[in-house]
């Protein structure tokens, strides 16, 4: 059975981390990231260790140094995905090009401000359409 393990670290300790896992051959996972109830932004750099995987949980920190050159393109595309999605700022990250939105989407929106309709809006709407046809 594979462990979860969350350490909470700070933003100097993100490369220092990347770097010991990378010479001890561990493979990075995924960085991932969401915005916590209180509107924190909580960002984790999963590692495997085998048979487990360790979890490097920073919060509240929206500028962040980037690991890419480190692990390529294992880290380039989660960090790119979060700095189009969340607006987070990867120092050393070439994030000029768009991964999946429209080029223009983000200047209508604003910088990392994606829209998401809850499932219940949108099935609200839906009975609203159907009951004024």
């Amino acid at each position: 059975m594979q462990a979860y393990k969350i350490t909470q670290i700070t933003r100097d300790q993100i490369v220092p981390i990347a770097e010991r896992m990378k010479k001890e051959g561990r493979y990075l996972v995924m960085i991932h990231g969401y915005v916590d109830k209180d509107g924190q932004i909580v960002v984790s750099w999963d590692y495997a260790v085998d048979p487990d995987v360790e979890s490097y949980q920073l919060v509240g920190e929206w500028k962040l140094p980037s690991i890419s050159d480190i692990y390529d393109v294992a880290a380039s595309w989660p960090e790119r995905e979060l700095n189009e999605l969340f607006g987070l700022e990867f120092e050393g990250l070439d994030a000029t090009r768009r991964l999946f939105l429209p080029e223009d989407m983000l200047e209508m929106q604003g910088k990392g401000q994606i829209m998401v309709t809850p499932l219940c809006e949108l099935v609200d709407n839906m009975n609203r359409t159907k009951e004024e046809q």
